[in-house]
């Protein structure tokens, strides 16, 4: 954990993520990406030199039309002192049975977003944390350039003008395995994924992709990174 929350100290500090007073909604999806986040964003409130406090809150989808068990989140909430919301939502049901999308993911990602800054709103947070990182900059990049022809990714800073609102991701510099790694270590509650598309999407041919080019191309994913950083791509 001390070397993923070195990774997003340098994050936070290079893309001015965090100011004194910051209320943080923390996307908790209950995946290895979120918990690790949280706890690290948890941890760091100790010895970060500006000050902030966090809520989490999680988005169920209802697969089945059946409220998710996220017990062990609120286990983990309560010992790391962090509010806990969850947002029961009819998302699974509307876009696999009522709309039946044979391309769900970007819809269910926009419908998540979107209940997400809400809820953050609502629980007065100016900015709402993400748990992408590197790999996840990388994946966004190739598909950007695969699928529409264009140089871009997701930003470590966004604001939303229409809500106020500040989106930050302060894993982008660390890789996947670091960030699994950390989860793993600590004993972190992971929430396996209902979602019928997990391990199918799009997305996941990519990351697949990035593993054998890494292999072939040692740091291929830092080599991204950095060109990102150095032509200054999405606010890199």
């Amino acid at each position: 954990m001390q070397k993923l929350m070195s990774r997003m100290r340098a994050a936070m500090e290079k893309y001015d993520m965090i100011e004194d007073g910051d209320k943080i909604a923390v996307g908790l999806s209950g995946g290895k990406d979120s918990v690790a986040l949280l706890t690290a964003l948890s941890e760091m409130r100790k010895f970060y030199p500006k000050s902030y406090t966090l809520v989490a809150i999680t988005v169920d989808m209802r697969f089945n039309n059946d409220d998710t068990d996220y017990t062990e989140l609120e286990k983990l909430c309560e010992k790391l002192s962090v509010p806990y919301v969850i947002k029961r939502t009819a998302l699974a049901d509307v876009i696999f049975n009522i709309r039946k999308e044979k391309n769900p993911c970007s819809l269910c990602a926009k419908m998540r977003r979107g209940i997400l800054h809400d809820a953050a709103m609502e629980n007065g947070c100016n900015k709402v944390a993400l748990g992408h990182h590197m790999d996840d900059a990388v994946e966004t990049f190739l598909m950007n350039l695969f699928r529409g022809g264009n140089i871009d990714s997701f930003c470590p800073v966004t604001y939303l003008s229409r809500k106020n609102i500040y989106l930050i991701r302060p894993m982008i510099l660390a890789s996947e395995a670091l960030v699994a790694g950390a989860a793993n270590k600590s004993g972190l509650p992971v929430v396996k994924s209902k979602c019928p598309m997990d391990k199918t999407s799009e997305r996941q041919k990519t990351k697949e992709l990035v593993y054998k080019l890494n292999k072939e191309y040692p740091s291929f994913r830092e080599k991204i990174i950095g060109a990102m950083q150095r032509k200054g791509i999405s606010g890199w």
